[in-house]
């Protein structure tokens, strides 16, 4: 730890913010699914007369996310697909764009935190994927591990699993309240069943979607795996096009991917909407209701 220190600096002190603030974090590396979560979280909130803004690093100064007017390269995807739920803010000093979002009227901050404590949380929640879990167990590199796990556990007051009831059944016992999620399709009245389609996804589980669009009785003629956060090109876009049009298919991507294609491109795309969702809620909103105290009259 010492010699750590002497090499890299002493990691800065959490910051302490005037509201409650909710970390939604996790212990691994790569998607677990953190902003599905800080979004269905943020609404819960915001069903409930809370005034809530989701806070992530992103480039630059402290900015409030406008989807009208901003892009992937301006906030990131995430924060342009939280954006589209309710107030958003990025910024490469996470703090001073959490002290930002509370001087724009913020009751309630979620934070989704990305390996870095910078902010002092109220209530920090892990998010893990079900089927993944915390891998071999290991640190990076040798594993998937921001921290060694029993310290991350230690750190955290609930863990929230997404994933298929079958690896909810098989994920090991944690010493912190577990609750069980998936990621479900949100009811559009869009039919799927045996509509030809040609499926793309740049997330980081892009088999999941896919399984999902077959279970919902779409025909895959064809999937593209996509890297995550991948650049959609002119180049990736026009053979997309031209394969789909060649099988008589339809081009179905992610909310995640939607936000990233040029805007004279999205006509030609459907979107599955997924919702997170936990197996019962009232167990963390109670927990949720103990830390930030119950909604102003």
């Amino acid at each position: 730890m010492i010699l750590r220190d002497r090499l890299f600096g002493a990691r800065p002190q959490p910051v302490t913010m005037p509201v409650p603030v909710i970390a939604v974090a996790s212990l691994t590396r790569g998607g677990t699914g953190k902003t599905p979560m800080a979004i269905a979280l943020a609404q819960r909130l915001r069903d409930a007369r809370r005034t809530v803004s989701v806070v992530m690093r992103g480039p630059g100064a402290p900015l409030k996310v406008d989807e009208r007017r901003h892009g992937t390269a301006d906030v990131g995807d995430e924060a342009l697909l939280s954006a589209a739920f309710g107030a958003t803010w990025v910024g490469a000093d996470l703090p001073a764009t959490a002290r930002a979002a509370c001087g724009d009227g913020a009751e309630v901050l979620i934070v989704e935190e990305d390996g870095m404590t910078a902010i002092a949380p109220d209530l920090r929640l892990l998010v893990e994927d079900a089927v993944s879990g915390f891998g071999n167990g290991r640190r990076w590199p040798l594993g998937p591990l921001h921290e060694p796990l029993s310290k991350g556990l230690a750190r955290a007051d609930a863990l929230i699993t997404p994933g298929p009831t079958s690896a909810q059944e098989r994920f090991s016992p944690t010493p912190i309240p577990r609750f069980p999620a998936r990621l479900a399709p949100l009811q559009t009245g869009m039919n799927w069943s045996g509509l030809r389609v040609l499926a793309f996804a740049g997330i980081s589980r892009p088999e999941r979607f896919f399984a999902t669009l077959h279970d919902l009785g779409a025909e895959l003629v064809r999937t593209q795996a996509l890297t995550d956060h991948q650049e959609m090109t002119s180049t990736l876009l026009t053979r997309l096009d031209r394969e789909a049009a060649m099988a008589r298919a339809q081009l179905v991507t992610t909310e995640k991917d939607a936000v990233r294609l040029p805007a004279r491109f999205r006509p030609k795309v459907l979107v599955l909407p997924v919702r997170l969702e936990l197996a019962d809620w009232a167990p963390l909103d109670r927990l949720i209701a103990e830390r930030i105290g119950p909604a102003s009259a």
